[in-house]
């Protein structure tokens, strides 16, 4: 077993031992109807218990909240503080995660209301993704975001720093003990990540720059956090990346050849999941990675449309894509309502998809349903702005015929009695005088 392994079976041992609550406020003020639409405080309860249970915690419970309006001190009305307190003594609780923003102040407060530790949904979802990172990149991203994070507040330890990946020390171990950060080493450290950072994204604008050169179109994966993201990866390019049903499987891009109807290819990248409320410094931490994104020549927004929730999620990816820069992207953009397999007769034909270009594509990654019809509108939305030349190649021209095949897309083949070939290739309009330069008169 490698040290980062035994060090994720630790954190499990710990989480699995700490006896967790969590607690869901909710304003009972009437929502704004330009705030889009709203959450239930049962779907909020459910997501917040599913991150939860996303790092192995011991969920004893959760209770649901309505708050008038938010008290400064505690976020909380006193007596909900004071009948938390008797639950949390009672239960033996451990750890009590807040799904809201607390601030520092906030925090500290319950905490000796409480006598357990507290941590908002920010530093749940943080934990996650020390948790979740696997390469370089996601740890450097995940580290920025947290080190921003504990600026402004109380630590558990230091030493988090020390480890490659994993959580940052909210559920025990060394990180246990109270101490004063050093904000200027904070600082300094906050500093070389964001110059090794700036590498990474200098790294990723060259392997663009690459790829370039290959016109393989890029295809990039976004959607709220298991909406089936990366089911759909794998059904599409065959790969195995890990799909499974909890918030947050998969943390760092992923990116594979995927195959078109008319043997074309396209790279397709399956991105970190969106959430409600997702930290902004999380956002800022994950931009180069999100740059693949605004790089991407389509943009698939997959949704899961059998949850209650989906119209409110989906408002929420959009918000994120918009802070990301993607905004305005309706003209790359393809949405899929995926799940398919979860809905029965009534809801699935009450879905008005497929109806022309730009309409909704409704699929199921996991049977495979609509996968096909997919795939063609991806070609579709691709082949806009694009050309079509005709050519005629000389018999003995069989390195061309292979250079078509390895550089545009083929959309029509024919061999003439004489073994001449003809080909209708597709290409971006930047690429055609390329291809006309490389076969002269044989092209039409």
């Amino acid at each position: 077993m490698s040290d980062l392994e035994g060090a994720g079976r630790r954190e499990e041992a710990v989480a699995s031992r700490t006896r967790t609550l969590v607690v869901c406020p909710y304003s009972t003020a009437r929502a704004s109807k330009d705030r889009g639409p709203a959450r239930t405080p049962e779907a909020r309860r459910e997501e917040a218990e599913g991150l939860a249970r996303a790092i192995d915690l011991d969920l004893v419970g959760s209770v649901l909240i309505g708050l008038a309006e938010i008290r400064p001190a505690t976020y909380l009305g006193k007596g909900k503080v004071a009948e938390l307190a008797e639950r949390v003594q009672a239960d033996t609780i451990a750890l009590v995660v807040v799904d809201a923003a607390l601030s520092p102040v906030q925090q500290r407060n319950l905490e000796k209301a409480f006598k357990a530790k507290v941590i908002d949904r920010t530093g749940l979802i943080l934990e996650i993704f020390g948790r979740r990172a696997r390469t370089a990149e996601g740890a450097l991203q995940v580290e920025l975001a947290h080190l921003t994070y504990q600026k402004s507040r109380l630590v558990r330890s230091w030493t988090h720093l020390e480890r490659q990946r994993g959580g940052f020390g909210f559920l025990g171990g060394p990180g246990e003990t109270q101490i004063e950060t050093d904000r200027r080493l904070i600082e300094e450290r906050m500093i070389r990540i964001e110059r090794d950072l700036d590498k990474v994204k200098k790294t990723r604008a060259l392997h663009r720059a690459s790829r370039a050169e290959v016109p393989y179109p890029i295809v990039a994966l976004v959607g709220y956090t298991n909406a089936g993201k990366s089911t759909l990866f794998n059904r599409l390019t065959r790969a195995e990346v890990v799909a499974a049903d909890m918030l947050f499987a998969t943390l760092d891009p992923t990116m594979r050849l995927v195959k078109l109807p008319h043997g074309g290819a396209a790279i397709l990248s399956d991105t970190v999941g969106f959430i409600s409320d997702l930290p902004t410094m999380l956002i800022s931490a994950f931009r180069a990675t999100l740059e693949e994104v605004r790089a991407a020549d389509v943009i698939v927004h997959v949704r899961d449309i059998a949850h209650a929730d989906s119209d409110a999620q989906a408002k929420d990816v959009e918000a994120i894509l918009a802070e990301v820069g993607v905004a305005g992207a309706a003209d790359k953009l393809i949405e899929v309502w995926n799940k398919l397999d979860k809905l029965d007769a009534d809801h699935r034909a009450g879905l008005a998809t497929g109806q022309g270009d730009g309409a909704p594509i409704a699929v199921s990654a996991l049977t495979g349903e609509g996968i096909d019809a997919l795939l063609q509108a991806i070609e579709t939305r691709l082949a806009r702005g694009r050309s079509l030349i005709d050519l005629d190649l000389e018999p003995a021209d069989g390195q061309g015929l292979h250079w078509l095949y390895e550089h545009t897309e083929v959309m029509a083949r024919r061999n003439d009695e004489d073994g001449g070939v003809r080909v209708t290739v597709r290409v971006p309009a930047d690429a055609v005088e390329r291809v006309k330069r490389r076969f002269g008169a044989a092209a039409r």
